[in-house]
């Protein structure tokens, strides 16, 4: 025996069921992918890196020679060493050493004997001074080359050794440098020292300018 089921009740029935199951799947949670999730790890060993040490060029050591004019003594060769540190681009502090000879023939040509014990006596200073690059900039040597340069101000404070007297020393002057290489430099100074001596019995300030030239090395 054959059932027939009717069509149109059949595609009736499957019209309504139609919204339902695009409900139930618009329900259905979607599987997306996370934006920040990487989708190739690489395979790469890591290997620590040490950077390289370049040198800060703060340090500068140097010696330099001139000229000491003394204000009583006359004028001599006058050489030292000179130790310093770049606080910043513009400041700087300096320490320096330095020697000359002094000489009281003038005194004795009226004074039998002179002033000193022997008519040559050793002069030693050193101080601690401070500094101001005043116009950094760059010198021209020729068209073509040009090296870094500053004109500075200095001035600081010491003490002063001849005649078995030692004095305290104000010095301050103005100075020039040029970096001609990567690390070594010519610098120019000229300075006044101004201490007081006693002179036949009679203590004075006196003032001394001195005009010096040397190479720095920075480190």
């Amino acid at each position: 025996m054959r059932i027939q089921i009717p069509a149109l009740p059949l595609l009736m029935t499957a019209l309504a069921l139609l919204p339902v199951l695009a409900t139930a799947a618009d329900e259905q949670p979607a599987k997306t992918q996370p934006a920040n999730e990487q989708v190739i790890v690489p395979q790469v060993d890591r290997r620590e890196v040490k950077l390289p040490r370049f040198p800060s060029k703060d340090f500068e050591f140097g010696l330099f020679a001139g000229t000491y004019a003394s204000q009583n003594f006359g004028s001599s060769l006058v050489g030292g060493l000179r130790a310093g540190y770049h606080v910043t681009e513009d400041i700087f502090v300096e320490a320096v050493y330095a020697q000359t000879k002094v000489t009281d023939e003038m005194f004795r040509q009226i004074l039998p004997g002179g002033i000193f014990a022997q008519e040559t006596q050793t002069l030693t200073y050193y101080n601690l001074s401070a500094g101001y690059n005043v116009l950094p900039g760059e010198v021209f040597i020729g068209r073509n080359t040009a090296k870094a340069s500053a004109l500075y101000i200095i001035g600081g404070i010491g003490t002063t050794k001849v005649a078995e007297q030692s004095r305290q020393t104000v010095n301050f002057g103005l100075g020039t440098r040029v970096l001609f290489w990567e690390r070594v430099a010519l610098q120019v100074d000229m300075r006044e020292h101004i201490f007081s001596l006693d002179l036949l019995g009679k203590r004075q300030d006196t003032k001394n300018l001195e005009l010096t030239a040397g190479f720095t090395l920075f480190f």
